[in-house]
């Protein structure tokens, strides 16, 4: 098992040796074991290329996950966060930037993991599973 943090910022990021526990203590809840997982950090414009050419959408977002997994049970995949997103979202939002960081890395995670957010009721169960992983990193980190 590998968990790498690619470009990740120096600045508002959550401490990565927690972040690792969270993500395989989460992957285990949902029946997965962790293979290779690459999480990318750029720029908005370096996400917006790879949202029209692999996508074909033509829109900024935060993040982008790639599921190479081959083994069932097993996840492997890249995930590309832009920094400029979220650390918008973290202020604009008022949930800060750590927090914003541990939403998006807990999103791809889930979405490996099988969770949907195309539906209202999907997004409603990502959302609450985003916030547990939030609840889990802040318990491990007042631990």
């Amino acid at each position: 098992m590998a968990i790498s943090f690619t470009s990740a910022p120096r600045k508002n990021f959550p401490y990565r040796k927690i972040l690792r526990l969270c993500l395989t203590e989460t992957a285990k809840g949902y029946g997965q074991k962790l293979g290779e997982l690459t999480y990318v950090f750029v720029s908005d414009e370096d996400l917006l290329e790879m949202n029209r050419h692999y996508l074909e959408h033509d829109y900024y977002t935060d993040i982008i996950t790639f599921d190479n997994s081959e083994e069932e049970g097993r996840i492997e995949g890249d995930v590309f966060i832009s920094t400029d997103r979220v650390e918008d979202n973290g202020k604009t939002l008022g949930n800060g930037i750590e927090e914003e960081y541990c939403r998006v890395i807990a999103h791809g995670l889930l979405h490996l993991c099988g969770l949907g957010d195309k539906s209202e009721s999907d997004a409603e169960m990502m959302r609450k599973a985003e916030n547990e992983f939030i609840a889990l990193f802040q318990s491990k980190l007042g631990a």
